[in-house]
């Protein structure tokens, strides 16, 4: 099985990875077994978008739902091993997969032991805790935005402070992804001003005036990159641009989707409680 992406740990950190690198296109494959820090939560008060808090079941099936409705797919199997290839990454688990991958998103926070193969001891530290010696991987082994010196592996958990709370978590998951990205597009051959990817839909006004022209697109481009720049790759930029335009009658029809995809969510019984009240 080859792969682009294969995320491990399928909580906020790891769902929220999957999203990004899934949505920009990447073949993503997130694997999600293991101890859960989330699952220690009794209830969740602080994460944004849920004023009454949310349940940790129902965020972690709405987790799940959204990375595959990105475009990944959600496998239960632990990651036992990473090992590091001529052109990417071997990846095996507890139930026998073996998978070939360019990029390994580490995002699991209760054990980064699949990495010591290729990262060592250094990467992992000891301590002792009622009389036992206990290792861990180092949470600040990885600079802020998740590399480890190694090229295609990220750390997005175990990741210390940035891991703190579910929704730390997620924006961690999130911003390690578009890091991976930037790289990725570094690769295609983007310079350096317009290598970042911004994962967003645009109303019509954002293309309003000049800006529904392509010229205005291509001076903009032309002013953030070298000379001699792939001309192919600023028509490919543009094309990705224009395509996130979206107009009212789209824009109803996706709230109208999203909420219905809400509901799905939500017990039949506490639809019809809440209609009655």
């Amino acid at each position: 099985m080859n792969r682009d992406v294969v995320v491990v740990g399928g909580g906020p950190t790891g769902c929220s990875a999957g999203v990004f690198t899934a949505r920009y296109g990447l073949d993503t494959v997130v694997f999600d077994r293991g101890n859960a820090a989330l699952a220690r939560a009794a209830f969740i008060e602080n994460y944004p978008g849920f004023p009454a808090g949310i349940d940790t079941e129902t965020l972690r099936d709405l987790l799940h739902d959204h990375a595959e409705t990105a475009g990944a797919d959600l496998v239960s199997d632990m990651v036992e091993s990473v090992a590091e290839r001529e052109d990417g990454f071997l990846v095996e688990t507890q139930e026998g997969r073996r998978v070939e991958t360019r990029y390994v998103v580490a995002a699991a926070w209760y054990d980064g032991g699949y990495l010591r193969e290729m990262l060592g001891d250094e990467a992992f530290h000891e301590h002792e805790h009622d009389g036992e010696t206990h290792e861990h991987f180092d949470p600040e082994y990885a600079d802020p935005d998740g590399r480890v010196g190694v090229e295609g592996l990220y750390v997005a958990a175990p990741a210390g402070e940035r891991n703190a709370q579910a929704i730390v978590a997620a924006g961690t998951g999130a911003h390690v992804a578009r890091e991976l990205i930037a790289d990725h597009r570094a690769n295609e051959g983007y310079p350096e001003g317009v290598r970042e990817h911004y994962d967003w839909l645009r109303p019509d006004s954002e293309f309003a005036g000049d800006w529904g022209e392509r010229e205005r697109w291509r001076e903009w481009y032309d002013d953030r990159t070298p000379d001699g720049a792939d001309d192919d790759l600023r028509e490919q930029y543009i094309d990705d641009a224009f395509a996130t335009r979206r107009g009212p009658d789209e824009i109803a029809e996706l709230r109208e989707r999203a909420h219905d995809r809400l509901l799905e969510h939500i017990d039949d019984d506490r639809i019809r409680a809440y209609l009655d009240d």
